[in-house]
């Protein structure tokens, strides 16, 4: 039987010729030795009590890449779980923000796509819970060959509603690749995760949207502990430099981040070159989170199709209509030639330049717990 292949939106031109892969590694090999990597996202202690005993209040934790351990509707969510110490050859540049063995039993797994750097059999298999799997359509028969039975397939636009949750497989521009006889043979996408039955008790804007700070005002302060360790960590982390002095306050302490909604809507965006289709999900979908990818794009000739810029990844959270934005997908592996530092500061750039509250973009360190209700 011939192989489903799976396709985007919009055509566009797959660098994946052997002519191409040649030239980016020639690239990269000269450009490489020009990087600076002394600059890592910095790491906080985690505070997995919280986690553990929180069963109430929307939360998300920043494990690192595009891993998020997410807490809404009673329900402990992780996404594109990968705890690898390394990526192909290139070790991992700043550890986990939670250990692997100090996650909270997890009840809902999604995974954007089956890049390697979004799905991890080995991590997988070591998270504890009932681990219901939520994955694109032509993934799940690769997943049960694996040893893993709770599996639905979502295609784009489809829902499930797991204990009140809402979830929604979304279009994203890309592709999967395993191995080379399987490209495209399962599809990729993001999630959009919402609780439909309790809308009525979010601050709504006469927009219809959840009420967001107005542009360069303070948010209101949510209710936090106050670790005096971790901001000096974190403060002594970022260097200052010319575009952004420390990329990991964002105008509020980790006591200080702001109150977002008890029943909040949050996009995961997983992976994605830049598209029109942030602009559809923005118009079906009341998001007040999005966490968007802003690393892996250079050389922009050849990662663009699939992964968007730090001022595409603006462009995107401006089309979805969304109320903050949580940077993902730099910080954690080598997967293309520009590093946290440019990646932060090109995000940082263009924030000024259109100016956006910088209250509205959030960069969390790995292992911050964000509490987006305050509580």
């Amino acid at each position: 039987m011939r192989l489903k292949r799976f396709a985007n939106i919009d055509p566009i031109e797959q660098h994946t010729s052997l002519k191409q892969f040649n030239r980016w590694r020639q690239e990269r090999i000269r450009r490489l030795r020009m990087k600076d990597y002394s600059f890592t996202v910095p790491n906080v202690e985690p505070d997995i009590a919280y986690l553990e005993n929180n069963r109430k209040w929307p939360s998300v934790t920043w494990v690192g890449h595009s891993t998020f351990f997410i807490q809404l509707g009673g329900l402990n969510i992780i996404t594109d779980p990968v705890w690898s110490s390394q990526m192909a050859f290139q070790k991992r540049l700043s550890p986990p923000g939670i250990p692997i063995e100090d996650v909270p039993p997890v009840e809902v797994v999604l995974i954007s796509h089956s890049h390697y750097d979004h799905l991890n059999i080995s991590s997988l298999r070591r998270l504890s819970g009932a681990r219901q799997l939520l994955v694109p359509a032509g993934l799940g028969a690769k997943l049960r060959k694996k040893g893993f039975i709770r599996i639905k397939e979502l295609h784009w636009w489809e829902s499930v509603i797991i204990s009140g949750v809402k979830i929604t497989f979304v279009p994203s521009q890309h592709s999967t690749r395993r191995n080379p006889w399987d490209t495209n043979s399962s599809h990729w996408g993001g999630f959009v995760i919402e609780r439909p039955a309790t809308r009525s008790g979010k601050l709504v804007s006469h927009a219809g949207k959840s009420a967001a700070p107005d542009k360069g005002k303070p948010a209101a302060p949510a209710k936090g502990k106050a670790d005096a360790e971790a901001r000096a960590q974190v403060a002594s982390a970022a260097e200052p430099s010319e575009a952004l002095s420390n990329p990991f306050s964002c105008g509020h302490s980790l006591a200080e981040r702001p109150d977002v909604a008890e029943s909040p809507t949050i996009y995961f965006a997983g992976d994605s070159g830049y598209f029109q289709g942030f602009k559809e999900i923005g118009n079906r979908f009341p998001i007040d989170v999005a966490l968007l990818p802003i690393g892996a794009y250079e050389p922009e000739w050849f990662m663009g199709p699939q992964h968007i810029t730090p001022e595409q990844a603006l462009q995107a959270f401006d089309d979805l209509n969304a109320s903050w934005f949580v940077p993902m997908h730099y910080g954690a592996f080598k997967l293309a030639d520009d590093t946290p530092r440019e990646a932060l500061d090109r995000l940082e750039a263009e924030r000024r330049k259109r100016r956006i509250g910088d209250e509205r973009i959030l960069v969390l360190p790995h292992g911050e717990t964000w509490r987006l209700s305050g509580k």
